[in-house]
């Protein structure tokens, strides 16, 4: 399988799908996903020149392209939220997802990345972080705050993730129609879902159908330097049914690296990559075209795939 580059890295520095693949081309990657953050001329930017350069589009990040009404750096992949109580944002949400999924199915993509939105409660993650890069991670103040915001996720969460399955449920029926597999992706704010538990009731739940796993790296990563899940136990609970996986690095807490810049070691995943699971850089600027190079050439080698 091809190993690919995500769009993201360089979607917010054009408005021009057709110079942003241009610029990506010129790295000597020969596979793309399309990033969240794109409108759709963008996207019919990039596909036009992807079939003149013969640039495979493996995945199409969830909204792709964005909503209707809102502007490329407004929007989020949970902008509308698959597992929100209000049925008209979560009408909103399955509606834009089913886009995607027709995006995909038009671009020959085989994969459309989903975040399942969110459980309604104040999110600590980012408090967490601070501690934890003031280096107060063992601190009665940093375990006091990761207790209270488990355990308020945990009193809230039922409503949320039933709305979600509802979604997921709607959107298998309607990729089962159109191709796409849908990956359901590790998350980063604890507050979202999927946690590592809620991984496997959405995965149970939609056995043998179109839903899969995608796994990130750096989410993964982030949840076990933060205390709230080993990066190992994902793949080891979740691994045979992944389907692709987000790899960036990540330095304390600071994720999204091009893979060599920061502590995540890739040969970990070897074991647990089947045989059709796509493989995705998914490194967000500052990260330098140089630094992706390399980071192509070390994934490249690890995981025996053509540079």
């Amino acid at each position: 399988m091809t190993l690919a580059i995500s769009t993201s890295w360089n979607a917010y520095r054009f408005d021009n799908g057709e110079k942003l693949l241009f610029e990506i081309s010129q790295l000597g990657f020969n596979a793309v996903e399309l990033s969240f953050n794109l409108s759709s001329e963008m996207v019919e930017g990039i596909s036009g020149l992807a079939r003149r350069l013969k640039i495979s589009i493996e995945s199409v990040h969830n909204y792709c392209p964005i909503p209707d009404g809102l502007s490329r750096q407004k929007v989020l992949p949970d902008y509308y939220s698959l597992a929100s109580p209000d049925e008209e944002e979560r009408f909103l949400a399955v509606k834009y997802t089913k886009r995607s999924i027709d995006t995909a199915a038009r671009l020959g993509a085989k994969v459309v990345v989903l975040h399942c939105g969110r459980v309604e409660v104040t999110d600590y993650t980012r408090k967490l972080i601070d501690l934890y890069n003031q280096g107060k991670n063992n601190s009665g103040e940093f375990q006091e705050l990761k207790k209270k915001m488990i355990l308020e996720r945990a009193c809230e969460s039922e409503k949320f993730l039933k709305q979600a399955l509802f979604s997921i449920e709607e959107l298998n029926a309607y990729a089962q129609i159109k191709g796409p597999l849908l990956g359901i992706e590790t998350r980063f704010y604890y507050r979202e879902i999927p946690n590592i538990d809620e991984i496997g009731i959405i995965l149970d739940k939609f056995d043998n159908s179109r839903v899969r796993y995608w796994h990130d790296t750096g989410h993964a990563q982030l949840m076990e330097n933060l205390g709230l899940a080993s990066h190992k136990d994902f793949l080891e609970r979740y691994g045979r049914r992944m389907i692709g996986v987000h790899l960036h690095d990540i330095l304390g807490c600071q994720d999204h690296l091009a893979p060599l810049q920061g502590k995540i070691d890739f040969s970990m995943l070897k074991p647990y990559l089947m045989k059709n699971a796509l493989k995705v850089i998914e490194a967000h600027q500052p990260a330098t075209a140089e630094e992706l190079i390399k980071s192509r050439n070390f994934i490249s080698r690890v995981y025996d795939e053509p540079a």
